[in-house]
């Protein structure tokens, strides 16, 4: 009866929020868990559905990056290699005679809902109290007669096509392999061994928590495992591995499981929380048990032989990373010879452009969408991985561009399904984040606080957990920017069931910022005359500058689109006709930001004058070019606006971090200069050596927080990635426009299908010598736009499912 992974009755904790009036009755309003089902994020799967035919690729049809030595163990974040499957993850070591997997569960968090404010009005931001992310487990098969330096033709790769994790090497004539990959369906991580010529495996695998906990072993069945909780909140979690062959001999030593003289050998690992998206059980499953449920499923995959295993992965994989494909270009013989470190390293003492391996990088990128977005948290600031329990920023979600720009990539990649993890998250916080909001957001010492003295709907502090808590300052803009970004998910779809999903969060959003607004008095400067306008109250331009200035560009922008959002969204789905008309009187009398006559910069606060640092990594005023489209280069937006805009993005400089490079490179794609946007993708493509900026090499992106000493930051890749296909295609609803910022490295020929456009479309195109030579337009919901390309204008009509080619237009 051990593996009944439900206990027959336990308390509901209480020690991750406060009191739950207000958030109860959000939830039920809400119906958020309709769609979550308020089901723990490690649960019981669903009946696999194995594979009748193999689905794998041959070797040449694949992208794959290798090397030609294992990771380091001291250096794993740089150089060990991802797997994931959406919820569990690990960094791949792949050294001959000591295989490490640093493994993670995305719901591993210490910490709770940190409902009590510093003595300056601000969210309280440590490891205990806010709570950190943090590694379940490490995962060691000792093979100890195979030393790397007993070895030849070592070989390792990632297999980005078929999300597999590779390593071949030869011992004493015998070629010896090693697959690993995280299954989706069987919900674990598995390691094959295998060899072809004769050879043996003997070792032992161990598997240790990494918070003291004890590992306990079953001789009977060959499983090892452990389990515990969090004394500062009780979350529960447990793994567990075992491992089988139909050759040698695999048994239980102590807490390890020893295997000896296998020609083959399976090792299957998994583990979870009891953490829940429900603020009604305190974000708690709290009868589930963690370690049971580990070694139920550890022990149900070993019931499936290793190929077994490998293809259901493989399928499942294949069907979400064949949705969009790529290429730039051709890149020549010696490119293409080179491993992956040194490919990197000559891109960037040569300068030369290398079209494939660029591709390679958008892919990557999605590759680490589909590993760690998937039914159940959203990807934050290091996605599913870790090497220690002391992550930068606690590996939290930060609401002032990281989490945000995690999913600029998805709907335009092909990944629109794995947007859901995002929105589903910001439904599940909503009741707290709302309860928080209404306890706390007045309080007389938090300098954010509205000076109308009113309070409604909710809002969120510059980072925000898993368990509805926030951490460090409050950011009144948080809730418009969260809301604008699942507003735009929408635009992608036209997905109404979604959209009323996500009403209640744009409704709160909006509800937040009609309490916040205040009246002021400016001169017009086309007239000369005075006029009333709202503007935001005291805040803060993220993430530099005074902290108490009012009607500062960011907010006034997020505030001014999630009107307009909610405005739509109401005619949508024919709700809140009066309250939307309402909505619309505030836009109208919203301030929007001018052009500095000092400058010549569009202005980052409501003043003349340059309160901040002029080349700072953030691009808190241009929010209305990129992510939002108010601004256009364009008879749309006036001129001296556009031109201001440009001003104050050169000002900002082309050298900084990964995520404020792809956040300039979005916006030079959106101001349509090629060159710059192109420049920017290359910065974020040096090699990062001793912890500076820039890709490492298993191409994580590396943020010197301080000389010498670089951390992972997954933002990066996923902005990166998007601000590429933002120079191939550019949309918003109903317009779509091709190649709008074709760089000279990529013009000479390529391809690209699959792109998600706004308006509820797909593109498919080709070209050649920076010219379109193929192009067509699938419809997943959008009715009618119009397309462009090199002067040309099409009117485009289709029924949801139907497509059209635009070869008129090439």
């Amino acid at each position: 009866m051990d593996d009944q992974h439900i206990e027959p009755s336990a308390p509901a904790p209480s020690p991750v929020g406060p009191s739950r009036r207000q958030a109860l009755s959000l939830a039920a309003a809400v119906g958020a868990f309709t769609a979550l089902g308020g089901l723990p994020a490690f649960a019981a799967s669903a009946p696999v559905v194995r594979q009748t035919a193999s689905p794998l690729l041959s070797e040449d049809s694949t992208t794959r990056f290798w090397y030609q030595s294992p990771a380091s163990d001291k250096n794993m974040i740089e150089q060990g290699l991802p797997v994931g499957n959406g919820r569990l993850g690990a960094l791949v070591g792949n050294d001959p005679s000591r295989e490490v997997l640093l493994v993670t569960d995305a719901t591993l968090w210490t910490g709770g809902v940190n409902g009590t404010l510093d003595a300056d009005g601000q969210f309280p931001y440590g490891r205990q109290d806010f709570g950190s992310f943090t590694l379940l487990a490490r995962l060691t098969v000792d093979i100890p007669d195979h030393d790397l330096s007993g070895i030849s033709a070592y070989r390792r790769d990632l297999d980005i096509s078929q999300g597999v994790v590779s390593s071949s090497y030869v011992r004493s004539g015998v070629t010896y392999e090693r697959r690993i990959f995280a299954s989706h369906p069987d919900d674990a991580i598995v390691l094959h061994f295998s060899q072809k010529g004769g050879g043996r495996y003997t070792g032992s695998v161990a598997l240790a928590g990494t918070h003291d906990e004890k590992t306990t072993a079953d001789r009977t069945r060959a499983y090892a495992s452990f389990g515990a909780s969090f004394p500062d909140n009780g979350l529960r979690y447990g793994a567990a591995v075992t491992a089988y062959s139909s050759t040698g001999t695999v048994v239980v030593d102590g807490t390890r499981i020893t295997f000896a003289g296998c020609k083959e050998l399976t090792v299957v690992v998994s583990g979870g929380t009891n953490y829940a998206p429900d603020v009604r059980t305190g974000y708690r499953a709290p009868r589930l048990d963690p370690e049971a449920l580990a070694r139920t499923k550890v022990l149900a995959a070993a019931r499936c032989s290793a190929a077994s295993l490998l293809h259901s992965h493989v399928a499942d994989h294949r069907e979400l990373f064949e949705r969009m494909d790529v290429s730039l270009g051709r890149s020549s013989a010696r490119q293409r010879g080179l491993d992956t470190w040194e490919r990197v390293r000559a891109r960037h003492t040569g300068g030369e452009p290398d079209p494939e391996l660029e591709a390679s990088y958008l892919q990557f990128a999605r590759y680490l969408m589909i590993a760690g977005s998937r039914d159940n948290l959203p990807v934050a600031l290091q996605g599913l991985w870790l090497d220690g329990n002391d992550p930068d920023w606690m590996g939290d979600y930060h609401t002032d561009i990281n989490i945000q720009m995690n999913y600029w990539m998805a709907d335009r990649a092909g990944l629109s399904g794995l947007f859901d993890a995002f929105a589903d998250y910001c439904l599940a916080q909503l009741p707290s984040w709302t309860d928080l909001t209404h306890e706390l957001y007045q309080d007389p010492r938090n300098r954010y606080r509205n000076s109308t003295g009113r309070v409604a709907g909710w809002a969120v502090a510059f980072s925000t957990n898993i368990h509805g808590g926030s951490g460090w300052w409050w950011h009144p803009g948080g809730s418009a920017w969260l809301a604008n970004s699942l507003y735009e998910h929408y635009e992608y779809t036209l997905d109404k069931a979604y959209l009323a999903k996500i009403y209640p969060l744009l409704k709160g959003a909006v509800e937040f910022w009609e309490a916040r607004l205040i009246t002021t008095t400016v001169t017009d400067p086309a007239t000369g005359g005075s006029r009333e306008v709202l503007i935001d109250d005291k805040d803060w331009s993220p993430e530099h500058g005074p902290q108490d200035a009012k009607g500062i560009t960011y907010a006034q922008e997020l505030v001014w689109a999630l009107f307009g959002n909610y405005r739509t969204a109401t005619e949508a789905l024919g709700r809140d006709a009066a309250y939307s008309r309402t909505v619309g009187a505030l836009r109208e009398k919203l301030y929007l930001p001018e052009v500095s006559p000092t400058s010549g910069w569009l202005q980052e606060w409501m003043s003349p004058d340059n309160l901040g640092e002029s080349t700072h990594r953030h691009l808190s005023p241009l929010i209305g070019l990129f992510p939002g489209d108010r601004i256009r280069p364009d008879a749309s937006t006036p001129q001296e606006i556009v031109a201001g805009a440009t001003a104050l993005l050169t000002a900002r400089g082309m050298e900084n971090f990964g995520w404020a490079n792809a956040w300039r490179s979005l916006c030079w794609a959106r101001l349509k200069d090629a060159d710059k946007a192109y420049q920017l993708v290359v910065n974020n493509l040096t090699p990062s050596i001793g912890g500076t900026n820039g890709t490492a090499p298993n191409l994580f992106d590396i943020y010197e927080v301080e000389k010498g000493r670089g951390i992972f930051q997954i933002e990066s890749n996923f902005g990166t990635a998007a601000a590429m296909i933002e120079m191939l295609v550019y949309s918003r609803p109903g317009h779509v426009e091709l190649l709008p910022a074709l760089p000279a490295a990529w013009a000479a020929s390529g391809s690209v299908t699959g792109v998600g456009v706004r308006g509820g479309f797909v593109v498919d195109l080709r070209w050649r010598s920076g010219k379109i030579v193929e192009a067509r337009l699938r419809s997943v919901g959008g009715r009618t736009t119009t397309v462009a390309f090199g002067g040309k204008t099409r009117q485009v009509s289709l029924a949801p499912g139907a497509s059209v080619s635009l070869q008129d237009m090439v």
